[in-house]
């Protein structure tokens, strides 16, 4: 289905031939309609919505790899009948000096992918609050996701999606461990603090180098982040080198660790609050509580 190259949505014309490149995009495109249906991100409804009003989901597009990687596999799985929402692009230009401000817009009106780009500088704030030395990343997406909820609200969308895929997730849950003392990740679903709008990654399960082989091989504009690329020694690029070190000795490493956060087991962790220790009890004290359940000799 995926090989019909004379049936495709503009995103992904010019789409290589080889074999390599269509064993790439079907292993993208299955992983991200797993994580769609596991997570239950298809709102009730969504697939019989003759007559009623499809749900829209705000597509978040930075210009990065990962994101131009969600976009496309986003419109496959609309363009095959499988994703039963509309879809809308957006693009938050945050004031970067140096930002190539014209590439997005051209990139998706050239496509005929719907779109906003919205310019809000943040960046100007963020260099004003956040003292010399320190990170950019905590202020930044706290601004940025403040703006894409108020974008979702004013076009009507009831999600938010991110192009935040398998690395990131275990990125961060390292760096919650090392760092935050807290098993804890980004969830692939959630709901935002007001309790309007859903936020989503469905890119999950997928691996961060096969959305970099995906952009690259489509030859898509990547736009680098010079904000948080500028800083060096960030928690998150010792993790990820950490993670490929592993990685390197191990082949297979990430996917297994990646599969551990979806097999977690309270019980043998040490989180009362998950887990009643305290409410344990033996065979021998249930017995001494109930005289009348001890077996009876014949």
């Amino acid at each position: 289905m995926l090989d019909d190259n004379d049936d495709i949505h503009p995103l992904f014309a010019g789409t290589p031939s080889s074999t390599e490149f269509k064993k790439l995009r079907k292993r993208i495109v299955r992983q991200t309609r797993e994580a769609i249906e596991q997570y239950g991100m298809i709102e009730p409804g969504a697939r019989h919505a003759e007559g009623g009003q499809t749900p829209k989901w705000l597509v978040c597009l930075s210009g990065g790899k990962d994101s131009y990687t969600l976009l496309a596999v986003l419109y496959e799985l609309k363009w095959r009948g499988l994703l039963p929402v509309d879809l809308l692009a957006c693009n938050l230009d945050q004031g970067q000096p140096g930002f190539p401000a014209t590439v997005l817009p051209e990139f998706l009106a050239a496509r005929g992918v719907p779109h906003r780009i919205e310019y809000q500088d943040t960046y100007s704030i963020v260099m004003d609050k956040i003292p010399a030395g320190r990170t950019f990343c905590a202020l930044c997406s706290r601004l940025r996701r403040g703006n894409l909820y108020r974008i979702a609200r004013e076009e009507g969308c009831s999600a938010v999606v991110l192009g935040h895929h398998r690395d990131d997730i275990l990125e961060t849950f390292f760096m919650n461990l090392f760092h935050g003392g807290r098993l804890a990740t980004m969830p692939p679903k959630l709901v935002n603090e007001e309790g309007d709008l859903f936020l989503y990654r469905p890119l999950a399960h997928v691996a961060e180098v096969d959305c970099d082989r995906f952009a690259r091989a489509m030859n898509y504009p990547i736009i680098p982040c010079d904000l948080c690329g500028s800083q060096d020694g960030l928690q998150r690029q010792q993790v990820k080198q950490i993670l490929d070190g592993w990685e390197a000795n191990s082949p297979g490493r990430r996917q297994v660790m990646f599969r551990a956060l979806m097999n977690a087991r309270p019980s043998h962790l040490l989180d009362p609050k998950l887990f009643d220790f305290a409410g344990l009890e033996t065979n021998s004290i249930k017995l001494d509580a109930n005289p009348e359940a001890m077996p009876k000799l014949h």
